[in-house]
């Protein structure tokens, strides 16, 4: 039989080990991001001349003027709340996959409003709709990997 002292502390678990990769992979998302937070200031700030630099036909840029301010918002909640999840995951916050998902979500209702509200598709042209369907990998992996170093106990 066996008995336990009641003076011995329960043991506390230990928390998980920080992989290598976490590292890379969190100053990856606010790198990937933070391009995104970049083009989307220079895009409100510095409007045509820099969509022009960018390549942006005028038959582009009319079709950006034309969306609406609630796609404004959406385009903020996705670049900037992935800009923040990468910093919430470097501090190993649970949050972190909260705002990954958030910044998903904003995105595919970004994709919703260019491909099945409007003729986006026509509009931007292939080049646009691979840099898109990057960004899409790119955001199911930051979710995919948020949560499982949060199965794993690495977030707290």
């Amino acid at each position: 039989m066996t008995t336990t002292d009641a003076a011995t502390p329960a043991k506390t678990p230990t928390p998980a080990r920080t992989p290598w990769h976490f590292w890379l992979v969190g100053i990856a998302a606010i790198l990937w991001n933070g391009f995104g937070a970049y083009d989307y200031l220079r895009t409100n700030l510095q409007g045509d001349a820099y969509m022009r630099s960018m390549g942006m036909t005028d038959a582009q840029i009319a079709y950006f003027h034309d969306m609406p301010a609630w796609m404004t918002a959406v385009w903020a909640v996705g670049v900037w709340g992935g800009v923040l999840a990468g910093l919430l995951l470097l501090l190993r916050s649970t949050w972190a996959l909260h705002v990954f998902v958030a910044s998903l979500a904003a995105f595919v209702l970004s994709l919703v409003y260019y491909y099945v509200l409007t003729d986006g598709r026509t509009v931007m042209g292939p080049p646009v709709m691979v840099m898109q369907g990057v960004i899409l990998v790119s955001c199911v992996f930051f979710v995919w990997y948020a949560r499982r170093v949060t199965k794993q106990g690495v977030l707290r």
